[in-house]
């Protein structure tokens, strides 16, 4: 597989900040890099040669979140001074604040449509206000510790966040209500995003795991423990095939989601990796870390389409394998082949499905490994990167992901049981909807009830006050009242 993919390269690095850089935001027009630091800077890099970078003042205290507008209009940042400031990112650098939270705010990020902001603090509160009319909105309240992150779905219907209470949550934007929490971290849950079709999310933890849940299963359906200490951050390719993640132990790695496995660790940075982010086409992606520096990586790896790289893979043994990561919106669609009764298997024995394959002679199955170690004995390639050099980043096919994509069978996977696996799957999903129109159904229930027994107490109100009325005006017709 050594020829499938280019490795990722070194473009340019980028100094400016007198600190660490601890956020990072490409602006959807492609022009610009957006970078936050404990300097209290946010630093604008032009990407065309030679282009003049911008650096603005104005937060008291370390900028630890920045996000470009969908616009690309506008540059939103988030500080430990409790403040969050939308730039606009030209020469004139002017910006307007909202004082946002009790304390120190950790993160910000737009809507998908622009119009709303979404910030997470120290006070434990989320809250979301309007871009346009600058003001506050609602806060939702049930992290019992720091919050970290929160970012909105696509489609702006859902908001995920994490903390140091150890949780991720899922909010309603309707209901305001929490409607699910994950709560299986070691230690604090440090960042969290929606992949690019809001099918799935992400979190990472202080103890170095990344976890992604499929929201349509409300499962756990891949568990990486590549790094060696906590991760700070991490980014969707927006094709949705691959994650980079910054670590304090120094390196940025890159996963292949479809295999569900570590196919580079890049060494760039001279201390933690505090922030990774990708561009909004995929073609480049940033890290910045406690070296002060900027590093802009050009991808390579997902030049070749994702029917190229299906096509090398062993085909798939199963008709319709219940969802999982490789089925979520690949930037080409593919369709699920019907299957014959022989696979062949790939040089590393890996399935596009994530799950290795045991080696085979021939070409009949021969059966399946669940547990098998993804790449043991594989290949490796490339040399390490230096922190100013244009090389290319190591492969690392022989360190392990830790990934649970979907639980197979042991031996010989029948189309039976392949389409009995897929029912079930279809009526879990069936039965997380039913669940979900059962709640909405008792809310509605609920204020219709609450509405109904307003109304029977303004009728109560009216007739007690017509009773009154009607007493009064007895009292007032009656005959004259004599008193000896």
């Amino acid at each position: 597989l050594l020829s499938l993919q280019e490795d990722p390269t070194l473009e340019r690095h980028f100094k400016g900040h007198k600190d660490a850089v601890t956020c990072a935001d490409f602006n959807p027009n492609r022009k610009q890099l957006a970078s936050g630091s404990v300097d209290k800077s946010l630093m604008i890099w032009n990407l065309a040669p030679k282009g003049r970078a911008f650096r603005f003042v104005g937060h008291q205290d370390v900028i630890t979140g920045v996000q470009f507008s969908p616009s690309g209009s506008l540059v939103a940042t988030s500080s430990k001074d409790r403040t969050v400031r939308l730039w606009t990112p030209s020469m004139k650098g002017e910006s307007t604040v909202f004082k946002a939270h009790t304390a120190a705010v950790r993160s910000v990020a737009f809507s998908h449509d622009g119009q709303r902001l979404v910030t997470a603090s120290d006070d434990k509160s989320i809250k979301v206000w309007s871009v346009h009319r600058q003001c506050f909105i609602y806060s939702l309240n049930q992290h019992t510790n720091w919050v970290r992150c929160a970012r909105f779905s696509p489609d702006g219907r859902l908001i995920a966040s994490c903390g140091d209470d150890r949780s991720v949550r899922l909010w309603d934007t309707t209901t305001k209500h929490c409607i699910n929490c994950f709560t299986d971290y070691g230690g604090s849950a440090t960042f969290v995003g929606f992949n690019s079709s809001g099918t799935c999310i992400a979190a990472s933890g202080s103890d170095s795991s990344l976890k992604i849940w499929d929201l349509r299963t409300n499962k756990l359906i891949q568990h990486y423990q590549v790094h060696s200490a906590g991760i700070n951050s991490f980014s969707f390719h927006p094709s949705n095939n691959y994650l980079v993640s910054g670590s304090s132990d120094s390196t940025v790695k890159i996963l292949d989601l479809l295999e569900g496995r570590l196919i580079y660790t890049l060494h760039g940075h001279k201390g933690a990796v505090i922030t990774v982010a990708f561009s909004r086409e995929g073609d480049l992606f940033a890290s910045g870390g406690a070296d002060s520096q900027v590093l802009l990586w050009r991808t390579n790896f997902d030049s070749r389409s994702y029917q190229d790289v299906l096509q090398q893979h062993s085909r798939r043994s199963t008709p319709d394998p219940p969802p999982h990561l490789s089925d979520i919106y690949p930037r080409i669609a593919h369709l699920h082949q019907p299957q014959p009764s022989a696979i062949q298997a790939s040089a590393n024995g890996h399935h596009s499905n994530g799950l290795p394959a045991r080696h085979i002679a021939s070409s009949r199955v021969e059966g399946w490994k669940g547990g098998e170690s993804a790449g043991r004995g594989g290949l490796t390639a490339g040399n390490q990167t230096g922190p100013n050099g244009g090389g290319k980043g190591r492969r690392d096919e022989e360190e392990i992901a830790q990934t649970h994509p979907l639980e197979v069978l042991s031996g010989h996977p029948s189309s039976l049981d392949s389409t009995l696996r897929h029912i079930v799957q279809q009526l879990d999903i069936l039965t997380q909807t039913v669940s979900v129109l059962e709640e909405r159904l008792t809310l509605t229930e609920d204020k219709l009830k609450e509405c109904l027994l307003q109304q029977s107490q303004i009728l109560k109100d009216v007739r007690a006050s017509e009773a009154r009325r009607r007493t009064d005006s007895e009292g007032t017709d009656g005959s004259p009242l004599h008193f000896t």
